[in-house]
């Protein structure tokens, strides 16, 4: 039998709690998240086809959902741009989209991995895998796959 003191007990039950709070929110906030699962689609000002047009969105395209209205979605992008996508259009497929100017994309996740590719800022990305602070991607665009720092990037 392993003895703790009591405030080693308390900084583990601390952690084990901070580390439960953690990985249960994430789900939400994933749940949260909608990606654009046709060739593209229409952002609208408002929950019908009759409002105007605010922006095409590329397949994959990653966005935060505000709220569900029937078969409308009120969704945020990486640049709080709002407005409203049929529900029927998006999906839950996880993808970034780039924030920063550029980013490398690295063979392995660390800076100390060699650049295989680049993505500029705007330009989707599908998540593949997640792993402390890295995101393994795959360039819609080009095929190009690797590992993105976390903190370039917008989505799940």
């Amino acid at each position: 039998m392993i003895r703790t003191s009591p405030n080693r007990r308390s900084m583990l039950a601390l952690f084990i709690g901070a580390a439960l709070l953690a990985t249960t929110a994430l789900p939400t906030w994933a749940q949260n998240m909608v990606s654009v699962s046709g060739n593209s689609v229409n952002m609208r000002s408002g929950p019908s086809t009759q409002n105007p047009v605010l922006w095409e969105l590329k397949r994959g395209y990653p966005l935060q959902v505000i709220r569900r209205q029937g078969s409308w979605v009120e969704v945020s992008d990486f640049e709080n741009d709002k407005g409203w996508v049929a529900r029927s259009l998006v999906g839950n497929s996880p993808h970034h989209v780039v924030k920063s100017r550029t980013a490398n994309i690295r063979r392995g996740p660390g800076t100390n991995h060699a650049v295989v590719g680049k993505a500029d800022y705007g330009d989707v990305l599908r998540t593949r895998e997640k792993r402390a602070g890295w995101v393994r991607v795959e360039h819609t665009a080009n095929g190009t796959s690797g590992w993105v720092s976390a903190s370039l990037l917008w989505g799940w």
